[in-house]
């Protein structure tokens, strides 16, 4: 593994646009066109799609395409999810998302963050911070979870909310950005 990713996966700047990291965004892009391809193949071809494409795949996971991510392998999916349309899970850090977790349309999971500095943002410099998502969690459609975010078991996100800072487990969360509103 060259440096540039080790950085990247160490949540430290990188440039995305090392050979290396363009041959895993090749890799990923063959992958999801793939899957996204197989809307009616049967159940069993597609999971297999997503076994190459996903770091870790729980049973039972239902991947409505189209599908998006940045690399697939930092990906870890638990038993009994399920990923409604248009979802994009931008992967230069891990995004973790436990059990029986409900996602709603066009969510996205966001890891990386680009520079504030105007030179280095034209540079290309980012780094990423890894997403967690708990057990039996609910992320209504349009929900945008951003880097570093934590949602706790048990959560409910509404629609079109934006997660910016860590959620506590068993609660509903609205707004942009989210905030808490009340206890399940």
């Amino acid at each position: 593994m060259g440096e540039n990713k080790q950085r990247m996966l160490a949540g430290e700047w990188y440039l995305p646009s090392d050979d290396e990291l363009r041959a895993d965004t090749v890799r990923r892009a063959e992958l999801c066109a793939a899957y996204n391809a197989s809307e009616t193949a049967p159940p069993d071809e597609r999971r297999k799609i997503l076994e190459q494409l996903l770091g870790e795949l729980g049973e039972n996971v239902n991947i409505r395409p189209p599908f998006r991510c940045d690399y697939g392998t930092y990906i870890t999916i638990g038993a009994g999810t399920f990923v409604n349309f248009g979802a994009v899970f931008l992967d230069a850090a891990p995004i973790t998302i436990g059990r029986d977790v409900q996602i709603g349309p066009n969510v996205q999971l966001l890891t990386p963050t680009h520079e504030l500095d105007t030179e280095r943002r034209r540079a290309g410099w980012e780094k990423a911070v890894p997403i967690t998502i708990g057990d039996n969690v609910w992320l209504g459609g349009g929900v945008i979870v951003c880097p570093g975010a934590t949602i706790g078991a048990k959560t409910v996100v509404g629609a079109g909310a934006v997660v910016t800072k860590d959620l506590p487990e068993g609660v509903l969360a609205v707004g942009n950005p989210a905030r808490v509103v009340r206890d399940l």
